[in-house]
């Protein structure tokens, strides 16, 4: 690839040329379409630059620009609101947190199982990486959203100081993830059959790889402005339809993990089950291990309570998933039953997030 695609700085541009004209005029009317599509094609873009990047430095570390990426757009995200909303959005972190688990793991690695068996049948990934991204997952999941059920701070928060301990440990896991996955065993997380295609294309340019990542953050600032944008509609549509305000966190989450989907969904298709696998996983602690400690340090610093345990039923539905999740990937092999088994559990948290 020598060149970069007319659409995927075009896309981007009107984004950001709608956001500043959302400034002095409402989103509604025609303006509504038009973000939605500009959403939507930022999304693509965010995808393409990020795979301009994942073959110029290789795996994990191309996986690992794109979820730290759009992990850190969503903590900018999940903050803006916290502060403009007050004590009403205590619970928004747990809300977006929790379905990002959920998403990725049932909805993203099941479409990616799902789209992969069907066409290649059996595919093969490592066992090792997967086995310590899911225990990774497993325990910052119970640490932050489960174990504040359980302490003497009264609701489901922690005190002060229980809250900054839990900050630091998600904090050092994600770290010792990290430094595990780039440094100390990187062979664990890379492919073992990477199909021929792949490598028949020459890595992009220095300059080109540079670019693209400036055009990548520029990408996923215009996707969350965007959907920022689009968020009162959103809290419109949910009050009057009588759903959960919970729902919300789940279009937020959904809106700001599409580029990361997307992204896995097109390596499961090219037989990278491995590359999908690192995104999935990857994304969704990186959302936890960076949003809390971030947004726990907000919530300390305004003196505004964070909510964030779950309740019975979604605990139920997180511990389906990590046991789901394990089992999955415990013989190095899917087919599409452990797909179909992924996404019949997404459509569960779907339906009973609109009717709980």
């Amino acid at each position: 690839m020598k060149t970069i695609p007319w659409w995927s700085w075009a896309f981007p541009l009107l984004a950001w040329l709608l956001l500043g004209l959302k400034a002095v005029l409402p989103v509604s009317g025609l303006l509504l379409p038009l973000f939605i599509l500009a959403l939507g094609g930022a999304v693509f873009a965010a995808v393409h630059f990020a795979e301009v990047i994942a073959h110029k430095v290789g795996e994990p570390f191309g996986t690992l620009v794109l979820a730290v990426a759009v992990t850190i757009i969503e903590v900018a995200l999940i903050v803006s609101v916290m502060l403009s909303g007050g004590a009403e959005k205590a619970a928004l972190a747990r809300d977006t947190v929790f379905s990002a688990v959920m998403i990725v793991c049932t909805g993203v690695v099941g479409i990616c199982t799902l789209i992969g068996a069907a066409r290649h049948g059996e595919q093969e990934f490592r066992i090792q990486g997967a086995n310590g991204a899911l225990a990774e997952l497993a325990a910052l999941s119970v640490l932050t959203m489960v174990l504040p059920n359980y302490t003497t701070a009264p609701g489901a928060t922690f005190s002060v100081a229980q809250l900054k301990f839990v900050a630091i440990e998600s904090l050092v896991l994600y770290g010792v993830f990290v430094f595990v996955q780039t440094v100390r065993h990187r062979a664990y997380f890379l492919p073992e059959n990477e199909t021929a295609d792949v490598h028949e294309v020459a890595p992009p340019t220095m300059q080109l790889t540079l670019l693209s990542l400036g055009l990548l953050v520029l990408s996923l600032v215009a996707v969350v402005g965007m959907a920022k944008g689009l968020s009162p509609s959103v809290e419109a549509v949910v009050a009057q339809s009588g759903a959960p305000e919970s729902v919300v966190g789940v279009v937020i989450a959904a809106l700001v993990l599409l580029p990361e989907g997307l992204a896995a969904m097109r390596a499961a298709r090219r037989d990278q089950l491995q590359t999908s696998f690192n995104l999935a996983f990857g994304s969704a602690i990186a959302s936890i291990g960076l949003t809390i400690p971030v947004v726990a340090t907000v919530s300390i610093l305004i003196a505004q309570p964070l909510t964030l345990g779950l309740d019975q039923k979604e605990t139920v539905l997180l511990a389906l998933t990590l046991l789901l999740s394990t089992l999955t990937v415990a013989t190095g092999r899917t087919s599409i039953l452990q797909g179909a088994i992924h996404l019949a559990v997404f459509a569960v948290f779907l339906f009973f997030a609109v009717v709980p």
